[in-house]
């Protein structure tokens, strides 16, 4: 029988981020971005999935399996921490997918986000949005901040997720994490209930559907600090896909609603290192700014203004946008050349700024030139006191409970 802590116990010597399991091959590792086959561990046959099943799930788990063809749930023991498991079907045979989870939360610091990143988990309401691709970080970087918080506060803070992923420890704080399907029954109804368990920080994992965005700007609006993810690219692009979540005729309202609450958006990238030891992350940081708000408030105004305002704030306010990020990177050695250039936003106007070429036309590299970098590696720790801040007037959603 294949023993599946021997398969995890592998993956983590070779520091795997993540764990593919299918019928008819051997394991597949994903190290440092790449996957491949581990061809000596041997080809897995159905039984050995099934074995797997049995050894990773409970009954509940399986009957959702059955029921849904899927099931998330989560994994793990005391010798090899945890993981976050993905089971379903493909042409009618079991796959697994699992990914590793650090035994340790780790800081701002160590995960090289910018400094702007810990002021904005000090925010003491409104909303504040991580997001990227599938395994960018972004719940890495919503557990940092929690963990910061946790740190330096004493708050409640409820955490929604599917599953639970980082277990954090009470110190100066009340943690209350609830994983979906076992401690709630989505991720709307969990969040609904955490407004009634007087909660000062509320997580929700990922903004799915309608009612859970709702519910969650309505709880920013209302004086909690609500973070969340989106499976979005950049800023400009979550600034659309919240709006676009609203009926037509509820659109006018919800972008002065969001002008109003929102606090930030952090987008993450991961991208090979140049020593080619790990990733790194670029991020994209948009910080709710009066020029960003109004932007926010006047559907004629571009997303390209939002991307023109988040690198023009880059001294002021710490913004930045994955091109500058990626500047960064570059000029400190971590990333190469041909990498940064094909994660560009604009690859040719990033190509002239390599080269100390400037556009006249284009001032949204001056403030970064003239300055740091948005602290790609700065400091990430500088949270201080949560910033109570008057709340701004602006029309309220209608409250479904």
């Amino acid at each position: 029988m294949v023993v599946i802590d021997e398969i995890l116990r592998h993956a983590l010597e070779r520091d795997a981020s993540d764990i593919h399991l299918k019928v008819g091959a051997p394991p597949f590792l994903r190290c440092y971005g790449k996957l491949g086959p581990e061809e000596h561990l041997g080809t897995l046959s159905e039984l050995d999935l099934r074995d797997i099943l049995e050894q990773i799930t409970d009954e509940r788990q399986r009957t959702r399996l059955e029921e849904d063809r899927q099931v998330d749930l989560g994994y793990g023991t005391d010798e090899l921490g945890r993981f976050r498991v993905n089971v379903y079907h493909q042409r009618g045979e079991l796959r697994i997918a699992m990914r590793a989870i650090p035994r340790r939360v780790r800081n701002l610091d160590e995960l090289r986000l910018p400094e702007i990143v810990g002021k904005l988990a000090g925010e003491g309401r409104g909303l504040i949005l991580v997001t990227g691709t599938t395994g960018s970080g972004k719940s890495t970087t919503l557990a940092s901040m929690i963990d910061l918080l946790n740190e330096r506060e004493a708050l409640h803070m409820v955490t929604i997720e599917d599953p639970i992923e980082y277990a954090h420890t009470d110190r100066l704080s009340v943690i209350s994490q609830r994983e979906v399907g076992v401690d709630v029954k989505d991720f709307a109804s969990g969040l609904k209930g955490a407004l009634r368990q007087d909660p000062d920080v509320i997580l929700v994992g990922e903004m799915r559907d309608l009612e859970t965005i709702e519910t969650a700007i309505m709880s920013a609006e209302t004086g909690h600090l609500v973070m969340s993810t989106l499976h979005t690219l950049d800023a400009p692009e979550t600034v659309t896909r919240v709006i676009q979540a609203f009926p037509d005729h509820q659109r006018e309202q919800i972008r002065v609603v969001l002008s109003s609450v929102l606090k930030g958006i952090i987008s993450q990238r991961l991208v090979p290192r140049a020593d080619g030891k790990g990733l790194v992350p670029a991020v994209e940081i948009m910080v709710n700014t009066a020029l960003v708000r109004d932007i926010i408030k006047d559907p004629e105004r571009s997303p390209r203004e939002l991307t023109d305002a988040i690198a023009k704030g880059n001294i002021s306010y710490g913004t930045q946008t994955f091109d500058q990020s990626l500047m960064s990177l570059y000029r400190q050695k971590l990333i190469t050349y041909e990498e940064a250039l094909a994660q560009a936003t604009n690859p040719d106007d990033f190509a002239l700024q390599v080269r100390g070429i400037t556009s006249t036309s284009d001032a949204r590299w001056d403030n970064f030139d003239s300055g740091d970098a948005g602290g790609t590696a700065a400091s990430g720790g500088g949270a201080g006191a949560r910033v109570r801040s008057p709340a701004q007037p602006a029309p309220r959603l209608v409250q479904r409970f």
